[in-house]
This record gives C-alpha cells, sequence and structure tokens, in this order.
C-alpha cells in the first residue's frame, strides 16, 4: 500500500511539472513532445508541400520563433488551409522578427480564392488562441493572411505582412495584379486587439466580420481595400469598436463598412473612428454600404447600423444620429449621402 502511495505521489509531481520543460521544433515529427512544454522554440524549417504545422499549446505557454519557416507550395493546387495552426489559452507567442513564408508566387494567379481549379490555402495562419501574438514578418501568403477564432482576450502586436511582389503580373495572371483575396487580417471574435501592424497587400488590411470589443490601433495599411467593418451577414454582431490612429496608403477606400444585401438580421453598432489618416484612396475615402458584394447597388436594410464619403442604406437600415463635426475630408468629390441622421458633415 506504502509503495501504491510512494507510485502516486511521484505520479502526481510528473503530471503537475512535467510541461515545465523547453521543447524545441525542427521538423513537424517533433511537434507533439514540444507541445507539451511551457516553453516552446521554433526552430528555422521548411515544411513540405502538403503539410502543416499545428501546435496545440499548454495552457500560459511561451512560443518563440527563432528562425525563418517556409511553407513549401503545392504546385498541384490541393492543399486547404489553415497551414499554420495555434491553440492555447494565455499563450505568449513572439517571433523575433522572423519571416513566416508562404511561397504565394507559386500560387498567383490573378484570381485569388475563385480559381476552381487552383485552390489557394486560406488562411495562411489560424489564430485559436488567447494572450499575445508579436513581432512576426508574414510573406507572401497564398490567399488570406490571419484568421482570429480567440475564446479570451487576444492582442496581436507589430505583425509587418509582405505582400508587395503580388502587385505586379506574372505568368498566370493574364496580365492582370497576380495576388488577390489577400486579406491581412479576418476577424470573428471578441477581445480582439491589433496594434503596431504594417499590411502590404491587395485586399482588406482588416476586417471585422463579427465580434464584440473590438480595437484597431495605429496600424499602416497599404495598396490594399483599407479598414472594413464586414462583410457582415445574417445573425451577426459587430459591436464596441475602436479604430484609431491608422494610416492608410495607396488603398481603394480607407474606411469601410459593408453589410450584404441578402442578410436578414444582423447589428453594427458602437464604431468610433479617430485619428485615422488616409492618403491616396483610389475610390473612396470613406463608405458605408448597405448593398455588398455590389458598391453602392440596391441597399437592403436587414442589416442594423447605428451609433457612428459614401453612405449607403436602405430605408430604416441606418439608425439614430451621427455626429461628424470632427471628420475632416479633402481632395476628391463630394458623394451620395442616402443617410439624413448625419449632422455637422460638410
Amino acid at each position: 500500500m506504502f509503495e501504491f502511495l510512494i507510485v502516486s505521489i511521484l505520479a502526481l509531481a510528473v503530471s503537475v511539472l512535467g510541461n515545465q520543460c523547453v521543447g524545441n521544433i525542427n521538423s513537424l515529427a517533433s511537434v507533439a513532445d514540444a507541445q507539451r512544454c511551457s516553453t516552446i522554440n521554433i526552430q528555422g524549417f521548411t515544411i513540405p508541400a502538403k503539410h502543416k504545422l499545428v501546435i496545440n499549446a499548454v495552457s500560459g505557454a511561451t512560443i518563440n520563433l527563432r528562425g525563418n519557416i517556409i511553407f513549401t507550395a503545392d504546385t498541384s493546387f490541393q492543399t486547404e488551409g489553415p497551414l499554420f495552426t495555434i491553440t492555447g489559452d494565455n499563450i505568449v507567442f513572439t517571433g523575433n522578427d522572423f519571416t513566416i513564408d508562404g511561397q504565394g508566387p507559386k500560387y498567383w494567379d490573378g484570381m485569388g480564392i475563385y480559381h476552381q481549379k487552383r485552390q489557394k490555402p486560406t488562411p495562411m495562419i489560424q489564430l485559436s488562441l488567447s494572450g499575445i501574438f508579436q513581432h512576426v514578418k508574414v510573406l507572401n501568403s497564398p490567399a488570406h493572411v490571419f484568421s482570429m477564432g480567440n475564446k479570451a482576450s487576444l492582442v496581436v502586436s507589430n505583425i509587418y505582412i509582405d505582400n508587395s511582389a503580388g502587385n505586379a503580373a506574372n505568368s498566370m495572371s493574364d496580365g492582370k495584379r497576380a495576388a488577390r483575396n489577400t486579406d491581412g487580417f479576418n476577424v470573428s471574435a471578441n477581445n480582439v486587439t491589433i496594434q503596431y501592424t504594417t499590411v502590404v497587400n491587395q485586399d482588406d488590411c482588416i476586417a471585422i466580420k463579427k465580434g464584440i470589443n473590438i480595437n484597431l490601433l495605429r496600424n499602416k495599411c497599404i495598396d490594399g481595400h483599407g479598414i472594413s467593418i464586414g462583410s457582415v451577414s445574417t445573425g451577426k454582431t459587430v459591436s464596441n469598436v475602436r479604430i484609431a490612429g491608422n494610416t492608410i496608403v495607396n488603398s481603394a477606400q480607407a474606411l469601410r463598412i459593408k453589410t450584404l444585401a441578402t442578410a436578414t438580421s444582423g447589428l453594427v453598432n458602437g464604431v468610433t473612428y479617430m485619428g485615422n489618416h488616409a492618403t491616396g484612396c483610389r475610390e473612396y475615402g470613406i463608405i458605408i454600404d448597405q448593398s455588398y458584394p455590389a458598391t453602392l447597388g440596391t441597399p437592403d436594410n436587414g442589416v442594423k447600423i447605428q451609433s457612428m464619403v459614401e453612405v449607403n442604406c436602405a430605408a430604416g437600415g441606418c439608425l439614430g444620429h451621427w455626429d461628424w463635426a470632427g471628420l475632416k475630408v479633402s481632395g476628391g468629390r463630394k458623394g451620395a449621402k442616402m443617410f439624413s441622421g448625419i449632422n455637422n458633415f460638410t
């Protein structure tokens, strides 16, 4: 009996202290053992085509990127995303400014995710963790870069997404920009902060699909479609959002709210824009549109927008009174305003 008690105590000690170790990942084969540890160091290595890196970290783990990660392209176009997934609670991931390379040029064909015979793995990176994800460079994503699905608070900071090579045509793109649908961050979660990031791409810099308590602070968006709320679909809510201190350069538009024309319910509420600066917008500075995927088409009021330059709202779709006294716009032409509740804007 005493021997059994001693063995039980030892087993308990191992189970409690067993994850207080340092795990090293330098191949896919080393992931299973390393992810049991409280500290995980990812060394630089190349992941074979059609394979993925999935880390299911223990609660409170620290993950350090110690070298560049390259995902070999699947030139048969059969691999689905995500290529890299991290799950866990209260995780601190520090990339030390190393690069995660998605080998985008080998996928880009000017069609993005809409080419039926050339599947692009999207998203490239799935963050299903709470905690901190910081100091990483992402190079040449096949399509969408980050998707957020955290269940608790997540802060994403100092990320550099570089899809600038996709602005040029290639042998597969028929003279068009090679990269398409390269969204930087797609947020479908609550309690997310994205700050001090730079995104060079060909689609939304940051898009909030659904979620509550979201902060987008001091980010820089270049060449894409700016910062978007939406597209908001049936039954989805976006609420309590602060978009402040961001810089948008040479983008299709700077700030956009887009809701699906086919949506039958949903809500966009409590969105605050403060201190954002945009230059070189190709189409619009600010656009609020209930006709997506059309732009300034026939709007529908299924998704309600309240408490908030083009505004395209259906009758009854935009609610309340919006004070735009602090909004300064110059250049371009004055667009249509189809909502009488906007005050103090000239």
